[in-house]
């Protein structure tokens, strides 16, 4: 459940870097830069996903601005980037248990 992002992969002149258009804004009109061994504490959805990238691997660095994400690549072996940003908003995967009606009443009272 939930609605996927719908992402365009852009090239950019500099090699090592990746850029990804997203269907909806992240940041509004901000912008922030996350760094590999940076503390994300935020739980934005920018920074949600930032912390995904880093998890996937081969992510140095990842900025985000609006609907633009630019990612550094570390190295040649880097995950799945792209079902990793479309799946931001994916809350129930596969195997995952949905709850109940009544869990879900139960976890507002």
């Amino acid at each position: 459940m939930g609605q996927p992002v719908t992402l365009i992969t852009t090239s950019s002149p500099r090699p090592g870097i990746l850029r990804f258009e997203l269907n909806r804004s992240l940041t509004g009109m901000g912008h922030v830069r996350y760094e590999m061994g940076d503390e994300i504490r935020a739980d934005d959805p920018a920074s949600e996903l930032a912390k995904r990238l880093f998890d996937a691997g081969g992510v140095s660095a990842v900025h985000v601005f609006g609907s633009m994400v630019t990612v550094t690549l570390a190295s040649s072996d880097f995950g799945d980037l792209e079902t990793v940003i479309g799946g931001l908003y994916t809350y129930y995967l596969p195997g995952v248990e949905i709850p109940s009606d009544e869990e879900l009443i139960a976890m507002v009272e």
